[in-house]
């Protein structure tokens, strides 16, 4: 029984981290808590930033330091998001530059691709929450993300305390950090990531465009089903993206009839608390699985306040859509791929 059990959790990223689960949970219930007794949807992005902040772990060396990169970065991509929902142009722009940053910082190693990941989706959150609540201004959106996020690093230092650690441990170097860096990038194929990088630019900026120009409610749906799908690794193979679209678009369903079943905010927070606890206690070591789990994370705290769950076909279109778009780009890089491999083929001849 004990093998089988290690096994399973094989996958997270090393003992279970209660600590730092306790940090998320009480982070995220203060805000949830206060939003569902108010009604106002700022608490929400209070939430948000409490709950991308409680993905650093406080007590490794650059645990403080990184949940204050995501705090300060999350906010202003949620803002942006939020002030281009409007205009086509910049939203366009806005979600290409997103999709390769985030395709550039997956060159550096897994950390700095959740970095990424992590302001992709304030990114499409910021979008698609426009319009829906009470908020009308992106810098009261990026204050109340940085509140939440602060009220989570107060719980860290605590839980530094309470294991004798300085409330701010020693930084090595800035030129050490980036030698590393730097060392990670050079492993990776320059061709590989520059179709990576293409395909992520192009899909993400795609989405971010039809959400703008149709109007459609509750957008994230779409964006993040295209973020989630491109971080899922293809490999080139068009049977693995059919696969991992398939794996984002069940996901989703199973998301929306979860949230139809309860149609209740309390229902939904109350089950929600425990499960950002246990989420954060085995956070996924695998890239995928640990984009997975916080997408889904994000999602449901984005519709933990919603009344209109009723409206399950709006959200399963846009997740649909999202789909099909990730499976166009995916058959263009496919194409791409295979134009570029016939005429590396051709100068090998020609050189022979």
């Amino acid at each position: 029984m004990k093998s089988i059990l290690r096994q399973t959790l094989t996958w997270h990223a090393g003992p279970l981290a209660w600590g730092p689960a306790m940090v998320a949970g009480f982070g995220c219930a203060l805000p949830l808590l206060l939003g569902l007794f108010s009604a106002h949807s700022g608490f929400l992005w209070a939430s948000a930033g409490a709950f991308l902040a409680a993905q650093a772990n406080p007590l490794h060396r650059f645990g403080m330091l990184r949940m204050l990169l995501l705090i300060g970065l999350g906010a202003c991509s949620a803002g942006l998001g939020f002030w281009a929902a409007n205009q086509p142009l910049i939203s366009l722009c806005l979600f290409a530059a997103f999709g390769f940053l985030l395709a550039w910082l997956q060159r550096f190693g897994t950390e700095s691709a959740k970095l990424g990941l992590g302001l992709a989706v304030c990114l499409c959150l910021g979008q698609g929450q426009q319009g829906l609540g009470n908020l009308h201004n992106p810098y009261a959106v990026a204050m109340l993300f940085i509140l939440g996020g602060l009220w989570v690093m107060l719980l860290a230092f605590g839980l530094r305390g309470m294991h004798g650690l300085r409330m701010w441990p020693y930084m090595p170097r800035f030129i050490s950090i980036l030698k590393v860096l730097k060392r990670h990038a050079k492993r990776l194929q320059q061709r590989q990531w520059r179709l990576h990088a293409l395909g992520c630019t192009l899909a993400f900026s795609l989405a971010g465009l039809i959400v703008n120009l149709t109007g459609l409610q509750r957008g994230y749906w779409l964006t993040l089903t295209v973020v989630t799908t491109l971080q899922l690794e293809f490999q080139g193979s068009l049977v693995r993206a059919l696969q991992s679209s398939l794996a984002s678009f069940g996901a989703a369903g199973l998301l929306i009839l979860f949230g139809h079943s309860l149609q209740n905010p309390a229902l939904l927070v109350a089950s929600l608390l425990p499960l950002i606890a246990l989420s954060r206690a085995v956070q996924a070591n695998h890239y995928g699985l640990f984009v997975m789990q916080t997408t889904l994370i994000f999602v449901l705290l984005a519709e933990s306040l919603s009344h209109d769950w009723n409206l399950a076909e709006v959200r399963l279109l846009n997740a649909l859509i999202g789909v099909v778009l990730v499976l166009f780009v995916a058959l263009l890089m496919h194409g791409l791929r295979q134009l570029l491999d016939k005429r590396a083929k051709r100068r090998t001849a020609l050189q022979r």
